[in-house]
């Protein structure tokens, strides 16, 4: 089992900055060596992919969050992190970390993030 845990959305206004965290733990679960993504779902729309982060430090990025979102992590704290600067109201969303360990997805509960005009 893994166990996800997202923190640090909130209200923000537009142009301001949020760093979302996601906690891991789990038995024998370690981020540095599984892939790491963030998500989001805005009402009324489909959850979409954010951000990734490989074993190796790769990163991507969809094209709405490139060059304003930076994703992160920390192997000692078993934590990946979500910077994000630059916040439009078109980021109001939930927030969610997800993970994949022997083709078993693994999501957080989610945290909101609202970004206001």
């Amino acid at each position: 089992q893994v166990q996800l845990v997202e923190s640090g959305g909130g209200l923000v206004q537009a142009g301001g900055s949020l760093r979302l965290s996601c906690a891991a733990s789990g038995s024998i679960f370690s981020i540095s060596v599984n892939t790491m993504r963030w998500y989001r779902q805005a009402p009324g729309k489909q959850r979409e992919l954010v951000a990734v982060i490989t074993p190796s430090g790769g990163t991507t990025y969809a094209d709405p969050v490139k060059g304003r979102f930076t994703i992160s992590s920390d192997n000692a704290k078993n934590t990946v992190y979500l910077q994000m600067n630059s916040l439009e109201p078109e980021d109001t969303a939930v927030y969610y970390c997800n993970t994949a360990r022997w083709d078993v997805q693994y999501w957080g509960q989610g945290t909101q993030v609202t970004v206001s005009s």
